[in-house]
């Protein structure tokens, strides 16, 4: 399938529900558990998921459409996460992915791209030049991995129990 922003928009809409029916009001076990060292949680993956919103898809979505100027991107940290989540619920984390995100898909509907605008490159510090259509179709994508992620590491913290049925559960491989 060809880049298309409204069916983007179609998926960027609904991963914070997505995560809310999954994650809110369950064990910390499902939530807080991974899949072992340098691995992240739900809880992580949610805290991961505001840090993008925050500093990487529309803030680098500005630096292509500005007019000249430096298009450099920003490097994005990967782990912010860990210390811009501390101390919080995952409640307060569901809720500020909520908002953080209707915000920034009410911006993005204000921009009124257009194909040339879609086509407008920025820098990318490991990838070099990149366009604006990548950009947000990577940022859909984003959150379809994110989204199976979850469901992955809460699926692994069943592996010993579903006894001889793990053969047949792709997700537990």
């Amino acid at each position: 399938m060809e880049f298309n922003l409204a069916k983007s928009i179609q998926v960027l809409e609904r991963t914070p529900a997505v995560l809310e029916t999954l994650l809110e009001g369950i064990s910390d076990d499902w939530i807080m558990n991974n899949e072992g060292e340098e691995t992240w949680s739900p809880y992580d993956i949610v805290g991961h998921l505001i840090h993008g919103e925050h500093t990487d898809w529309i803030p680098r979505a500005e630096i292509i459409l500005k007019e000249g100027g430096d298009k450099r991107f920003t490097p994005f940290d990967r782990f912010a996460q860990f210390q811009e989540s501390e101390g919080k619920g995952l409640r307060q984390l569901l809720k500020d992915f909520r908002e953080i995100r209707s915000s920034n898909l009410a911006k993005l509907k204000t921009l009124n791209l257009t194909e040339e605008n879609l086509d407008r490159k920025g820098i990318h510090p490991e990838f070099g030049d990149v366009t604006l259509r990548q950009l947000l179709s990577t940022w859909a994508v984003h959150d379809l991995t994110h989204l199976s992620q979850v469901t992955r590491v809460m699926a692994k913290q069943y592996k010993t129990a579903v006894g001889p049925w793990v053969k047949y559960l792709r997700v537990l491989q």
